[in-house]
């Protein structure tokens, strides 16, 4: 019982990073990183493909992206996608070919971009504690319907906190490498 409330609250967490890190792969960061339009959805054939599934999308090398469509009719729609999306790259096109070429970052945009990397941060932290507050929830409602005993109950709020702690420390190194990322030049 008191195991399935833990190794829940250790997925749930796990979920969270990996969310973390998930969001943190798609921020321009001035490398070039095929996630970076792994969100961008393509009009074809009436409905909206993701890119991946009608181009195949490949590094040229540390700071472009190039993009080679499977029907040469998709090269207008990819690049629109492309403009319309919140990348802010614009698209160069020769012939087939999209390339994606990633301009240097300016100091503002690198401070702006870590701000936005310690909200995410912030926001992973928060969702790590409200699965810890569902979890220590769980657990005292098995001691009020007199399930487990309140030395029980301490070990599980106890295990429950470590695992917490050890979450936060992860999403503060994973903060922490994305903004050293973002300030090198």
């Amino acid at each position: 019982m008191l195991n399935d409330i833990k190794n829940d609250a250790q997925t749930r967490m796990g979920k969270s990073i990996d969310s973390l890190k998930h969001s943190l792969t798609r921020l321009r960061t001035g490398r070039a990183s095929t996630a970076l339009v792994d969100g961008i959805k393509v009009p074809y054939y009436g409905s909206d493909m993701p890119l991946n599934q009608v181009a195949t999308v490949a590094l040229g090398d540390s700071r472009s992206i190039i993009i080679t469509p499977f029907e040469k009719t998709l090269v207008a729609p990819i690049e629109k996608a492309i403009m319309a999306s919140d990348i802010g790259i614009t698209p160069n096109t020769a012939g087939t070919t999209i390339r994606l070429n990633m301009p240097p970052l300016t100091e503002e945009r690198r401070r702006e971009l870590a701000k936005h990397v310690a909200h995410e941060g912030e926001e992973a932290k928060i969702a790590v504690r409200n699965v810890r507050r569902d979890a220590m929830q769980q657990v005292k409602d098995l001691l009020k319907e007199k399930l487990i005993t309140e030395d029980d109950e301490r070990k599980a709020e106890d295990e429950i906190q470590k695992l917490t702690d050890r979450f936060v420390k992860d999403v503060d190194a994973v903060v922490k490498n994305k903004e050293e990322e973002l300030m090198a030049l």
